[in-house]
């Protein structure tokens, strides 16, 4: 294929993203970069970290560079100058129009795939905007009805995968929001992209159980008998390689992550403290399920490395986060 073209928003503008972002971007020479942020302040920062890279500003997302020693920007101003560590509401905006900015450009055909730096929630929703998250956020401006979060990451077994069945909901909410029909989406997502995106003729799939030890034969909860079994069963009769369920506090060592392509938990903190503790610093968050390609990185804003001063933050996820959408946009082709 062509040099794929990546679209990289910048995030919270007083975190770590945009020095992950440049440092990463930099470093990565198989594909082409466009940067999505604040020009003014990602010049000022690339002077101080790598002096030796000039940006240039594009009117637009289909015109991205691609010469040795520049990078180029997609400029969106924030709205008053940022300062490493302190949140600022009146930036909120800025910081949903540069991810705005990138949907556009992927839909349109103009990047073959998008990679985020961290937001801080919060800050967005001071603003006035209501925001839970990149994934949620992605699947409502793609009129996409169901997305599946996926975080993935080089172990010592192997790749991992892990996909979660629910998102950010609280615990109390989780078990309604499991249901016959909306796990047998989450898991077609998964198959379909598995293969589609990662080159995975035949992804194999283990499910975890909901309760402790899977249920325990129904005297710790029913979810196991009542919803996931039939879907497992359901699975398996289209042909696809999908066990369980498996007891959570048991499924995530070798013996069973060697015969696996994806682990799909019920809930967030179920599959993720397993996957950060194993892959934490070069972890990477992928949204399946939409008609674009997104990657990001595990971790979160960093306040208060921003603060401590450039040079402190890690930019490993970001540039694993970029080289898995370079992957995924071979295969998708």
């Amino acid at each position: 294929m062509s040099r794929p073209r990546i679209a990289i928003t910048c995030g919270e503008p007083a975190g770590i993203g945009p020095e992950i972002a440049l440092r990463a971007a930099a470093q990565i020479t198989a594909a082409d970069c466009l940067l999505i942020g604040d020009a003014s302040q990602l010049s000022s920062l690339a002077q101080k970290i790598i002096p030796d890279v000039k940006l240039t500003v594009l009117p637009s997302a289909g015109r991205t560079l691609s010469i040795p020693g520049q990078l180029s920007v997609l400029d969106c101003p924030l709205a008053v100058p940022a300062q490493a560590g302190q949140l600022d509401a009146r930036n909120g905006a800025a910081v949903l129009r540069m991810l705005g900015a990138a949907i556009a450009a992927a839909m349109a055909g103009e990047v073959d795939a998008i990679v985020t730096a961290p937001v801080q929630k919060s800050i967005i929703n001071d603003a006035g905007f209501a925001f839970t998250g990149h994934t949620e956020y992605l699947a409502e401006k793609t009129a996409t009805p169901q997305v599946v979060m996926m975080l993935a990451g080089a172990s010592g077994h192997g790749m991992l995968r892990v996909a979660l069945a629910t998102t950010h909901l609280a615990l109390k909410d989780v078990p309604a929001a499991i249901t016959q029909d909306s796990l047998m989406r989450t898991l077609s997502i998964i198959h379909q992209d598995l293969i589609r995106h990662f080159g995975l003729t035949h992804p194999r799939i283990l499910l975890t159980g909901l309760n402790p030890h899977a249920g325990e034969g129904g005297y710790l909860g029913r979810e196991e008998i009542d919803v996931i079994t039939p879907v497992i069963q359901a699975a398996c009769a289209k042909g696809w390689q999908v066990s369980g369920p498996y007891p959570a506090d048991t499924l995530f060592q070798p013996r069973y992550l060697e015969q696996a392509d994806c682990v799909l938990a019920m809930y967030h903190d179920q599959g993720l403290p397993v996957l950060k503790f194993a892959t934490f610093g070069h972890g990477v968050n992928i949204t399946l399920g939409l008609p674009l390609i997104r990657t990001s990185v595990d971790h979160g804003t960093a306040l208060d490395l921003a603060a401590a001063g450039l040079g402190k933050a890690d930019a490993s996820s970001m540039t694993e986060a970029i080289r898995i959408a370079c992957q995924m946009a071979a295969n998708r082709q």
